[in-house]
């Protein structure tokens, strides 16, 4: 399989909807201990969400980090000095294998998890790297038994295209249940806030539901048929139109639901 191809024009298309739970993420991060926290966002992408964090807290030392060189491009107009003396910048890495390098006040993942298998083995190394009082944040999506994901899976998996495209998929449930991260971190001494959510997101346009996985979930696929333009174009009409019977358009525009995942653990031994 070959490594996803990331747009990031495509990706910033829904710009809004997809920075909407960052927000409601950093929401419920407490105070930071540190006067000059450090930060790390995993799998940053364009960059755009990450000067959210900056801020949030101008006087941080944020860093980025995503494997996508035309996402880390994307992001690094956004690298600079901050308010108040604080630092954005942005650097290659897979957050697979990413290990903190210096105690972080701070370790957020804006649905960017879900492309990482098994990543709740990843938390004890993280979690170990935060300073006492620290947070490690994310997100994900978890509407992996949405007709967009299951119409995709079902279509990869069909007669036409199993040959080319039956193992590409992620795992059907890529993303632990809620109750799943609530055991995976309980014990690794920290306080734990785990919630999920559905957003209701009203797309607008034409065939929007198609639009907004051509930014996610359909580019491996994208990828995959790269060299055979023929190929990807029958392979979109064809779920262009399950997508079109599944998300119907009304007359305020095409509704689709987006379930997601939150989780908050601070690491015992700071200042509440």
């Amino acid at each position: 399989m070959k490594t996803s191809h990331w747009d990031p024009a495509q990706y910033n298309r829904h710009a809004g909807h997809r920075t909407r739970p960052l927000c409601d993420l950093l929401a419920r991060v407490p105070e930071l201990p540190g006067d000059r926290p450090r930060i790390a966002d995993l799998g940053c992408g364009p960059g755009g969400p990450t000067t959210l964090l900056a801020d949030r807290w101008p006087t941080a030392r944020v860093t980025g980090y995503d494997s996508s060189a035309a996402m880390l491009e994307e992001a690094r107009a956004h690298a600079g000095p901050t308010a108040d003396g604080g630092s954005l910048t942005f650097t290659r890495a897979d957050i697979a294998d990413w290990v903190p390098d210096t105690p972080h006040d701070l370790i957020v993942s804006n649905a960017a998890l879900q492309w990482v298998p098994d990543h709740a083995a990843r938390f004890p190394e993280w979690t170990a790297g935060l300073v006492p009082g620290g947070v490690l944040a994310f997100q994900v999506p978890g509407n992996f038994d949405a007709p967009s994901h299951l119409l995709l899976r079902d279509l990869c998996l069909g007669d036409r295209w199993r040959g080319r495209l039956g193992g590409l998929l992620r795992a059907e449930r890529p993303v632990l249940t809620p109750e799943g991260y609530l055991t995976a971190l309980a014990g690794l001494d920290c306080d734990l806030d785990v919630w999920e959510t559905t957003y209701l997101q009203v797309l607008s346009g034409q065939d929007p539901v198609l639009d907004w996985t051509k930014g996610t979930a359909l580019r491996p696929v994208l990828t995959e048929l790269a060299d055979d333009p023929a190929a990807a174009t029958a392979f979109v009409d064809e779920y262009r139109e399950l997508l079109r019977r599944a998300y119907p358009a009304g007359p305020h525009g095409t509704t689709f639901p987006f379930r997601r995942l939150f989780v908050v653990a601070r690491r015992s031994g700071g200042a509440r």
